[in-house]
């Protein structure tokens, strides 16, 4: 009689760990030490667009790629002017950074001059695809990107992650990353 009992309880447990795993939205992103999708994409600095290449980036000394769901939404907003705050620290350590959205170059462009004011380049991804690449799709939204931050030291590989939808810390960690960076890395 035990017997039975046991392996009905085995069943349900089993059942329960599947469906709790359906429910529980997949941790995504790339992980320390892999290498990253190298990518050319639209994007505006200042207002005025042009064409971002990564691998170019990535020879001149690490990156910090964030992505972010909508441009001009409040989070987003607050995000890019920490980001633009903080940008000549990045640069004192020999990193660029880039925002990556899937909104359209036009809004980038506009977004680009009012939250990033002008001090750092912002990417469209209309079609999703580096969001994909990066395992940056919003999984309760998968037309947007989630608010994921990444360190990519310049061969190519991500040196840190962090992703969380609330802004506040992501400038910081991102920092800190750099900052933790092998010297002969971080200065290239």
């Amino acid at each position: 009689m035990i017997h039975p009992l046991r392996k009905r309880l085995a069943g349900c447990l089993a059942l329960l760990a599947f469906s709790t795993t359906l429910l529980t939205p997949a941790f995504a992103a790339l992980d320390i030490g892999d290498k990253v999708p190298k990518f050319t994409a639209d994007a505006a600095l200042g207002g005025k667009t042009f064409r971002y290449s990564l691998a170019d980036a990535l020879a001149k000394g690490p990156v910090v790629v964030y992505f972010f769901p909508a441009a001009d939404s409040n989070d987003c907003s607050i995000e890019a002017h920490a980001f633009a705050e903080a940008i000549d620290q990045f640069a004192a350590l020999g990193a660029t950074v880039i925002g990556v959205s899937a909104d359209d170059i036009g809004t980038l462009s506009k977004f680009s001059v009012k939250s990033c004011q002008s001090r750092f380049p912002v990417a469209s991804d209309e079609s999703k695809t580096v969001i994909q690449g990066f395992d940056a799709v919003m999984q309760t939204r998968p037309d947007f990107a989630n608010r994921l931050s990444y360190v990519i030291a310049p061969d190519g590989t991500v040196a840190y992650f962090y992703q969380n939808l609330n802004p506040d810390k992501h400038v910081e960690r991102m920092l800190s990353a750099v900052k933790a960076l092998p010297k002969t890395t971080a200065s290239r």
